[in-house]
């Protein structure tokens, strides 16, 4: 097999792909998951060989409760030089275990001589304690796939909920009845038998502008709806109403409790808000007090895994640590906050058919000020009040209001990602192009731009770095202003030399007006997107440069003036170019005025960047007089 006829581009294809999961009791009479996994690649370039590289993530809970894996066998099928059929097995003295974090072990392996053309096969099976957890299956993958099928057996005693995601449907979906399949202590059951297959599966590919891959990938996900008690036989609803989780929350020691800390921060609080009458004011305040107070240590979740009390006082905590302080502190402060659940872009959508907080993975926290309600995260220091990370633009969030029933609340933002460009440059007699260069960035421009600005020692070295990188102007001087000041725009202002121009004779000259950032490559490749475009917020950047030109100087060949616009008022691209006796301004202004396109949007986002791509090519041809 040299290529793959369904998808030639294909580096490599899974030709036939098996899983199955099964909760069975063992034989130490301990009720667990079961999942086997078994696959055959073949792979047809050198770019597919990353498939041999194999990586399978395992969970404990931070006790005793953590999943097993054994049985890994692998063997990989290849030609040697002589062109004679070859096998190598998987070494296991080869397999190792990383731990990624305190939740997490990678168990990491490499398939033995794996080349253009060989085909690869490997099998394990995992233990998993958390068998109310079933393993869902992707039958979509990076790579497409002949055939895939799951094979799952459910006891009677748990009730899934079975739920397909993606594009793709199944071609083979079969159930039956298994009389008599488990037995544990003396409790037995029948099981439901499902067989989801699919066959011809294409490749899923990733472009810019999306959130989780999850959110579209083809593959079958479960929920447990209700189950049996094994031991005193009373069934127990997982699927519960709103007001049940609710309850659950607001009552519990990891999140509710920490929430209503407030009497912790009364004191605290006091200097902190001392003589501000107005409530945005206090709110400001007491949001860069907790973000100056607790550092975050990069984990996610929801459960405060410290408390509220520790992590303030170890000034470190996980998200949930930091803004549960944050709710708690805004109350102290005698405003209106509450904690709002959220799954991150990279975690995935939250599935709203049942009620559940297992897909949640993140807290932020809402106040409302005079009839407007402000989302914070005080994670991140250099965020401004009321602006989420774009971690959180994701969907929805559900407030959990700590005297109200829980609410849906959308996660966007009223602020815009704006970048303004201003040049003024002055050709030179002696053929050099001279001058000025400011840059304005505002709103999510900024945050972006001071969080590169802070991975520097300082802002020189940031300047430094900037002009190593710029292939077409070279810095002379620089000023950057507003650097720790979040409210105000983000100001660079850059004495510059341009570098790229040409030289197309003695009395000719060569310039492309689009000195930052030139679109080179569209970021839209795909001949048709199942999925939305999602940017997260509006965007908008204008640049303007003006050229001043020396006595006998004149302009041989200008660009011409572009206006583009996406259908239903959805952004647009416009250039304008004007001329007086020695002097030319060029100015464009790209506009994305939403944040979300759908993916029947797509083939105009997609013609919209080819002709910018197009518009910025073109130069700008000077004439010297003779």
């Amino acid at each position: 097999m040299q290529q793959y006829d369904k998808d030639t581009s294909a580096h490599a294809v899974v030709l036939n792909e098996f899983g199955r999961a099964k909760i069975d009791a063992t034989n130490d009479d301990v009720v667990r998951l079961v999942y086997q996994y078994h696959v055959k690649i073949k792979i047809f370039d050198n770019e597919g060989i990353n498939q041999g590289n194999i990586v399978i993530p395992l969970y404990n809970n931070d006790g005793d409760s953590f999943e097993e894996i054994n049985q890994i066998k692998g063997i990989t099928t290849y030609k040697d030089n002589d062109g004679l059929i070859k096998t190598a097995e998987l070494d296991n003295s080869k397999i190792f275990r990383v731990k990624e974090n305190k939740h997490y072990t990678l168990v990491k392996f490499a398939m033995p001589a794996v080349v253009k053309g060989c085909t690869i096969e490997y099998t394990y099976t995992i233990f998993s304690p958390f068998y109310q957890n079933f393993h869902s299956w992707q039958f979509q993958s990076d790579i497409p796939k002949i055939y895939s099928e799951y094979d799952v057996h459910i006891p009677g005693f748990w009730d899934f909920n079975a739920s397909m995601r993606g594009a793709l449907k199944l071609t083979k979906n079969t159930a039956e009845v298994e009389s008599g399949c488990f037995e544990f202590v003396g409790a037995k059951s029948d099981c439901s038998h499902f067989v989801y297959g699919m066959k011809d599966i294409p490749a899923f590919v990733e472009e810019a502008h999306m959130t989780s891959p999850n959110n579209f990938l083809s593959a079958i996900y479960f929920q447990l709806i209700e189950y049996t008690d094994l031991q005193g036989g009373g069934k127990h609803k997982m699927a519960r109403e709103w007001k049940d989780v609710d309850y659950d929350l607001k009552h519990a020691d990891y999140f509710g409790d920490q929430a209503r800390k407030k009497d912790f921060f009364k004191e605290k609080i006091i200097p902190v808000i001392a003589g501000k009458t107005d409530s945005l004011d206090k709110a400001k305040a007491v949001y860069e007090y907790i973000k100056k107070n607790i550092k975050w240590n990069d984990f996610f979740g929801i459960v405060s895994d410290d408390g509220v009390r520790r992590a303030f006082v170890n000034h470190s905590g996980n998200v949930s640590d930091i803004n549960l302080s944050l709710v708690a502190a805004l109350n102290a402060a005698g405003l209106n906050a509450d904690p709002v659940l959220l799954s991150t872009r990279e975690n995935g959508f939250i599935v709203k058919l049942y009620p559940a907080t297992g897909d949640f993975n993140y807290v932020i926290a809402k106040v409302d000020i005079g009839g407007t309600s402000y989302l914070l995260d005080a994670t991140e220091p250099l965020l401004t009040f009321g602006m989420l990370p774009m971690r959180c633009l994701n969907d929805q969030g559900r407030v959990m209001s700590l005297d109200k029933p829980s609410y849906w609340i959308d996660l966007n933002t009223s602020q815009k990602q704006v970048n303004t460009y201003s040049l003024d440059l002055t050709l030179q007699p002696d053929g050099k192009i001279k001058g000025t260069m400011t840059h304005y960035s505002l709103g999510y421009a900024a945050y972006e731009k001071r969080e590169e600005i802070k991975k520097f020692n300082s802002v020189d070295e940031y300047v430094e770095s900037l002009d190593e990188k710029s292939p077409k102007f070279k810095i002379i001087n620089s000023e950057v202003d507003n650097v720790d000041s979040l409210d105000l725009p983000l100001v660079e202002k850059y004495d510059i030399e341009i570098k790229e121009f040409s030289s197309m004779s003695s009395n000719r000259l060569g310039f492309n007006p689009f000195i930052n950032d030139r679109m080179t490559v569209n970021p839209f490749k795909l001949a048709e997107r199942t999925y939305p475009v999602d940017w997260g917020m509006p965007s908008i950047t204008r640049y303007v440069l003006t050229l001043h030109l020396p006595v006998g100087y004149s302009i041989e060949n200008a660009p011409q003036n572009v206006g583009i616009a996406l259908p239903n008022d959805g952004g647009s691209f416009i250039t304008q170019f004007e001329t007086t006796d020695n002097e030319f301004t060029f100015s464009h202004v790209l506009q994305i005025k939403k944040s979300v396109y759908s993916p029947e949007e797509y083939p105009y986002l997609k013609e919209l960047f080819s002709k910018i791509i197009l518009s910025e090519g073109n130069q700008i041809i000077l004439k010297k007089n003779q």
